[in-house]
């Protein structure tokens, strides 16, 4: 059953700039039509048009990461690229084709199809009390198959490819579209009653399972898919705060603001695809984070729903208080066990009257590590500041269009001049891409400093031109592993942070402990670069990414499964986090008690049993399944993610395709 989504007439954009924040205004709420079957908040509220239709499968790829239009192709043996929305549109790649032959020894082949839509699909489990009064409430949802197979996984390579072979033994049983806070309260009351599983669902862009749907679930499994809770609920420009719904993507949250002339600033290389609800779920960071800061340092208030009926936030918002523990740090990370997360008050701030762009080369990547501390320790970084190490480098300028003669000649004349005036190795150097933000005066003053930092260390500027692609190409690289995977190549990114101090260190140790197990296996064509991003006063965060030809191997994700693990156990001996914005979903669960200690399990388990006793919220993020085993013998409300219970199921059968 699919019922219509309704809509809602917006209220002028120049009402909500004018407006105060909750319990300030004295405008009157947002008109509606007589269809509409949604009563507004009674706020000032701004309907924002969203990335996400209700069937996002008509705009974005069912089988992998963004638009539909965009994507990595072959023609004649040459990769190109399509999509109106990225500077590569319509550009050849024959220097990027020449890259992919060198470093995996791989012709590309244009004939290899990406997967279509099944016609057919996992048969629903159902619990048919919760349906029924489902049916007879006014929540918008859908049974379909498409519907609910397109929201089973996230974006990490195991989903993917596990999606492309139609191997999921399990996907949901229903989606629910909420469309405002009280339908988020009245089904997770619906859920909690009938002993039905919730999932929150934003963006699907996860990189750590978090949302992929458990596959051991018994329980008849909903999805609560936010898209469609996107408003802008009103705005404090003298307190520079703004309140919206959970739902809304990134694009289109900083897209309503710059029309007021505001920003938040936070932008993730998911920004695209990714929404404010995740952002708070999984403690995201972004690129700009040194200007803006991480999620916890912009948000002011979050507002959960919980299965027991409480709704958890903080009622002052006041800059600072000392009444603790900070219930806002409880929500954030905790990765949609403990509730749904509906609205979130953010801090904004003025649109940066000038943004500029600008890179830097290094003679080798420790002496741009070096430059990276030195930037930290003086506290003068830019909005962003990103070190390339030398394969990254090479990748990046293998992405580069073939231009005319002229455009040629002077990049040969760069060559020479970086290789024989400045006798750099091109097998060593790298690169560092620069985004200055703010008045102009300010940002004169500190690319001076930037740059006059960067010679201390043989660094030398390499044009805003090259800072800017680099800076945009990030959203199009995440385009490159469906490409990849089916060109025979199995790649992902990981991430991590570390002290300043075994920062160069860590990244040789994993280097070289993915090289041994590469070796190990007799994988002779991978790749493992990384590159240093956001940085902080005692560290920084860390970028791998890896991947390799599987061409004769049987199971290649298991592989690179074991592989990674190496890589993280080497990145954890080396004195790395776990994770600096990822989170820990389900592939990293095995460390999490390691990393926060036993006490801080139980603390979590202590939350948990409070606001989730019959474990609704059964995504089986954080702790390991075979914990979640040890916590409902210990005789807990919480149930396994294996519980039974008593409903009507019906058998599923494999997808095919």
């Amino acid at each position: 059953m699919h019922t219509t989504n309704q809509h809602v007439n917006p209220l002028p954009l120049a009402a909500v700039a004018a407006g105060g924040g909750a319990g300030e205004c004295n405008s009157k709420p947002v008109n509606m039509t007589a269809a509409a079957a949604v009563t507004l908040d009674k706020r000032f509220s701004q309907q924002v048009e969203s990335v996400y239709p209700q069937k996002r499968q008509d705009v974005l790829k069912w089988y992998g990461w963004g638009y539909k239009d965009s994507q990595f192709y072959v023609d004649n043996g040459i990769i190109g690229f399509k999509g109106d929305k990225y500077p590569l549109e319509g550009c050849t790649l024959p220097y990027f084709t020449d890259w992919v032959y060198n470093k995996f020894h791989l012709r590309v082949n244009e004939k290899t199809p990406y997967p279509q839509m099944p016609t057919e699909f996992p048969k629903p489990t159902v619990n048919a009390p919760f349906l029924r009064e489902l049916q007879s409430s006014r929540l918008n949802h859908s049974q379909s198959g498409e519907d609910r197979l397109i929201r089973c996984h996230g974006q990490t390579l195991h989903d993917i490819y596990y999606l492309w072979r139609n191997e999921f033994k399990r996907i949901p049983d229903i989606v629910v579209w909420p469309r405002q806070h009280d339908e988020v309260v009245e089904l997770v009351a619906l859920a909690n009653k009938h002993n039905v599983v919730v999932i929150p669902y934003g963006g699907g862009t996860s990189v750590s399972g978090s949302i992929t749907c458990p596959q051991t679930e018994k329980r008849m499994i909903c999805v609560l898919d936010t898209s469609q809770m996107n408003r802008l609920l009103w705005l404090n420009k003298t307190n520079l705060t703004v309140c919206f719904e959970a739902g809304i993507v990134g694009q289109d949250l900083e897209r309503e603001l710059h029309k007021l002339g505001l920003t938040v600033g936070h932008e993730p290389d998911s920004y695209e695809f990714s929404t404010l609800g995740g952002w708070v779920a999984t403690r995201a960071s972004g690129m700009k984070k040194n200007v803006y800061g991480n999620i916890e340092d912009l948000v002011v208030r979050v507002r959960m729903v919980t299965a027991t009926g409480a709704v958890l936030q903080r009622e002052c918002m006041a800059p600072r208080v000392s009444c603790g523990p900070d219930f806002n740090q409880v929500v954030m990370g905790s990765e949609g066990t403990l509730g749904v997360v509906t609205e979130v008050v953010l801090k904004v701030r003025p649109l940066p009257p000038v943004k500029r762009y600008g890179s830097l080369v290094f003679p080798d990547f420790e002496r741009g590590v070096q430059f990276m501390r030195e930037v930290a320790r003086r506290r003068c970084q830019p909005a962003s500041v990103r070190l390339m190490d030398n394969e990254q480098f090479i990748l990046g300028q293998s992405l580069k269009p073939v231009r005319g003669w002229l455009a040629n000649m002077i990049d040969s004349l760069k060559k020479t001049y970086i290789t024989t005036w400045k006798g750099l190795d091109l097998t060593k150097m790298c690169a560092a891409t620069l985004l200055f933000e703010g008045e102009e005066e300010d940002v004169r003053r500190q690319e001076v400093l930037i740059y006059e930092i960067a010679k201390q260390f043989k660094g030398f500027p390499a044009g805003g031109q090259n800072g800017e692609r680099g800076y945009i190409l990030t959203f199009v690289i995440a385009y490159i592993r469906d490409f990849a995977l089916n060109q025979q190549i199995v790649a992902e990114s990981f991430e991590t942070s570390v002290p300043w101090d075994r920062c160069s260190a860590l990244c040789r140790n994993v280097k070289r402990r993915v090289e041994a197990e590469c070796h190990t296996r007799d994988i002779k064509d991978f790749l493992i670069s990384c590159r240093v991003t956001q940085t902080y006063d005692v560290g920084a965060c860390v970028y791998f990414y890896f991947g390799f030809k599987h061409t004769g191997i049987a199971d290649p994700v298991d592989t690179f499964e074991q592989i990674e693990t190496s890589a993280r156990d080497e990145i954890l001996a080396s004195g790395g986090s776990l994770s600096h914005h990822h989170g820990i979903g389900k592939i990293r669960s095995k460390w999490y008690e390691q990393t926060v200690s036993t006490a801080g399990s139980e603390l979590y388990l202590a939350a948990k049993r409070q606001f989730d006793p019959k474990n609704i919220f059964a995504a089986g993020n954080l702790l390991t399944e075979e914990q979640w085993l040890k916590e409902s013998k210990k005789g807990s409300d919480i149930a396994s993610p294996k519980q039974t219970t008593e409903f009507e199921s019906s058998s599923m059968v494999k997808a095919k395709l």
